[in-house]
Order: structure tokens, then C-alpha cells, then sequence
């Protein structure tokens, strides 16, 4: 079977309204993926700087897929979310990034996006720390079925650093340049 070694890291968190920041991230694929070694989900510390405005994660990823194919390539899905002086977190952000498709190096930045409030309650506690909506099916987020329907705005960026090694796919008739 053809293999993908995924060595990386989560680096931070930019752009984001919040001070103290985590990421929750996952990797998805398709049926025909099977994890060899490694964690497909994981949860960042808790994180912030503010004079940049970013949260610095340094959170390794360290994944070993096989696959009989291409189809459903992995993709990674990211959560992030604020915690206030209470302890109390919320959602800030959600995005997907598909894991690049060519060995080597490879810097991805994950743009993120947030639900709007809709009520004036909700952008009162959204802008003093009470929290924000949340998604209640994370699933939404790579298919498009219920996406149409939520009112979004942007949130921050997530930057992610992959190193990435292809093992046999020549022999399942890929071919890479």
C-alpha cells in the first residue's frame, strides 16, 4: 500500500481578536486511509502573546497513513477557542485546509471563520467574554450540506508546518515532479 508520513507542527494562532487562545485539530480522510502510527486529533495548550497579537502553539503532528488510493485525501481541521479569567471557553474559529498533495516542505496557513451572532444578547456576550455560537456538528465544516445556511465572519489564521514523505505511490501509478 502506497504511505504518507505527515511530521509537523501547529506554529500559532494570528490575527485573532482574543488574548488566550487553543487550537483543536484533527485529521480526516476517507475510507480507504488507515492510520499506521500516530494521533489523529489533539488539543493544543492554552496560549497568548499579546504585543503580536498571535498565540504561539508548537504543537507536533506526527502522522503515518497508508491508502490504496488517492481518493478522500487527508485534510485538517482545526477548532480554535478562547478562554476568559473564569475558565470558561468558546468557539473563535473553525477552518479546513486539505494536506498538500507533493512530498517535501510546505507551509499552510488555515483561514479561519466564526458564527455571527444573530441577537443582540449574543454580540454582547461574544464582545465581553461570555462566549461565542458554536457549531453543534463539526461535520460541517469539510461538507457543504448545512454550511449555505449559517451567517459567518472571518476570524484569525492558524499556521501549520508539514514536512511531508510519499512512500510507493509509483507503484499505485502516481507519479510526482
Amino acid at each position: 500500500m502506497a504511505e504518507v508520513h505527515i511530521i509537523g507542527q501547529i506554529l500559532k494562532a494570528v490575527d485573532f481578536e482574543e488574548p488566550h487562545l487553543f487550537c483543536k485539530w484533527s485529521l480526516q480522510s476517507g475510507n480507504i486511509w488507515r492510520l499506521v502510527q500516530g494521533e489523529l486529533q489533539g488539543q493544543t495548550p492554552i496560549s497568548s502573546h499579546r504585543l503580536h497579537n498571535s498565540a504561539d502553539f508548537a504543537q507536533p503532528l506526527d502522522v503515518h497513513l497508508c491508502t490504496a488510493g488517492i481518493q478522500g485525501w487527508p485534510r485538517l481541521l482545526v477548532e480554535v477557542y478562547a478562554v476568559n479569567f473564569l475558565q470558561q471557553c468558546w468557539p473563535v474559529g473553525y477552518g479546513v485546509a486539505h494536506v498538500p498533495a507533493s512530498p517535501g516542505h510546505h507551509r499552510v496557513e488555515i483561514n479561519t471563520w466564526k458564527i455571527a451572532p444573530n441577537t443582540w444578547w449574543q454580540s454582547i456576550k461574544e464582545r465581553f467574554g461570555g462566549g461565542g455560537v458554536a457549531l453543534h456538528k463539526t461535520d460541517t465544516l469539510y461538507s457543504g450540506v448545512d454550511r449555505y445556511k449559517l451567517q459567518t465572519r472571518t476570524s484569525g489564521k492558524i499556521i501549520v508546518e508539514l514536512n511531508l514523505i510519499f512512500r510507493k505511490f509509483e507503484e499505485y501509478g502516481v507519479e510526482f515532479k
